[in-house]
């Protein structure tokens, strides 16, 4: 059976593998561990909070090693998830199909959202959770003609705690993410290998005949007839830029702002995370308690249980880069423009609450959606191949999206990655 290496375990490289396990002999280079959610009591960070020593964003991952920290040269903080898994075991399990821009060039991924949506439990019936302060939220965007809607979560929310702690990882097996698919993989005879840092792409002849790999301090050649490269927005363009494969400065983050307001015995620190979604012009809104910016920014310096807050994600132009782990990423004029519009319409919607103004407090920018530096285009709308890859190698993340998709994008990189398998099967 011919050999296919899949890189990273994250929404893309864990959907690809289920898709090649049988036809391939597959194996899965994880760069980190095995991923573990974060189950100590939070009143270790709460005492360092109090006490300042929490002071760079970047410390996070001293708590919790599967969140890694990035700072832009602006100072805008990317996340990324570093395990088993990827950034699915620290996102909120949103499953919002968000394909509008492949589809307007020729990207028909219907078949595999009808097959996600066959194989993962979704649901939006989770109102239950919602805390008062929650569903007066949702009546007010009601009110002002924003047409919210209950987010469809990926899970089993019958049984939800409603800890508040789906961003640490669900340490009660409610929250679903890729690491299910990865075990669907396993379980048909692929072989999973963390602690495996892929560098370059090896190309003989114009085929892809493996990657080469780090673990640990030694360097190892991994062959293969197959490669699938799914490390991430951020991982994907290093690897092929070591490969000499040029790539486009057009990343994108999907940045994040918290507008937030003083509201005693809120509890939105334990509660669902983004339990409904109001969609405007390339940004959305959604109730989320911000724990980067609770941690780590000193105008979130009261209890947690008093503080409730807005998310703004941003669909922000493809405008920045990523080159040897330093990312190169600031707002545009655009870009600033919309968020400041999304940051009226935050203060409006808490003045229905009769929060004043004066009174909000801004979150830390931050992102998690990074992508855009290797853009499918209409010319590769049929292939779902990159004319600069070699025959036998493809993309299957989020590297691959034409544009920001400004909400959340795993449902869409798993439809997208499941194509990218089923042809690269073909070929």
């Amino acid at each position: 059976m011919k050999r296919a290496i899949v890189v990273g375990s994250g929404p893309g490289g864990a959907a690809a593998a289920r898709r090649l396990q049988g036809r391939f002999d597959v194996t899965i280079l994880e760069a980190g561990g095995e991923f573990r959610p974060f189950t100590s009591s939070l009143l270790v960070p709460e005492l360092a909070r109090k006490a300042g020593l929490l002071f760079d964003e970047r410390e996070i991952s001293l708590l919790f090693p599967a969140m890694r920290v990035h700072k832009a040269l602006d100072g805008m903080i990317v996340v990324r998830g570093r395990g088993t898994g990827g950034t699915s075991t620290v996102a909120t399990a949103n499953a919002l199909r968000a394909d509008d821009d492949l589809r307007r060039i020729g990207i028909d991924l219907d078949e595999g959202f009808a097959e996600l949506e066959s194989a993962i439990p979704i649901t939006a019936d989770h109102r239950s959770l919602w805390r008062p302060p929650t569903v007066r939220l949702f009546q007010v965007c009601r009110e002002i003609g924003l047409d919210p809607f209950p987010t469809p979560k990926m899970g089993r929310f019958t049984h939800c705690r409603n800890c508040g702690r789906c961003v640490l990882g669900c340490r009660f097996g409610v929250k679903w993410d890729s690491r299910e698919f990865l075990r669907d993989a396993l379980a048909a005879g692929a072989r999973l290998v963390t602690g495996a840092e892929v560098e370059s792409l090896v190309v003989s002849g114009g085929q892809a005949a493996g990657v080469m790999v780090r673990h640990g301090f030694r360097r190892r050649f991994h062959a293969a007839d197959l490669v699938i490269l799914a490390a991430g927005g951020l991982g994907t363009p290093e690897i092929l830029r070591n490969s000499g494969i040029p790539l486009e400065p057009g990343l994108f983050v999907d940045p994040v702002l918290c507008v937030a307001a003083p509201f005693p015995g809120a509890n939105q620190n334990r509660e669902l995370p983004m339990p409904f979604i109001a969609a405007r012009d390339r940004y959305i809104i959604s109730p989320y308690f911000d724990h980067l910016s609770y941690f780590f920014n000193r105008s979130w310096n009261r209890p947690a249980r008093n503080i409730l807050s807005l998310m703004i994600k941003l669909a922000d132009d493809g405008s920045g880069t990523v080159d040897g782990g330093k990312v190169g990423k600031a707002l545009t004029r655009d870009d600033l423009q919309r968020l400041a519009g999304a940051v009226e319409l935050c203060t409006e919607i808490f003045a229905r609450l009769g929060i004043p103004g004066t009174d909000l407090f801004m979150g830390t920018l931050n992102a998690g959606h990074p992508g855009g530096m290797f853009p499918l285009t209409p010319a590769e709308s049929e292939s779902l191949h990159h004319s600069s890859l070699p025959g036998n190698a493809f993309v299957a993340d989020s590297s691959l999206l034409p544009a920001s998709l400004g909400k959340p994008p795993m449902m869409t990189i798993m439809a997208l990655a499941d194509a990218i398998a089923t042809r690269a099967m073909q070929g």
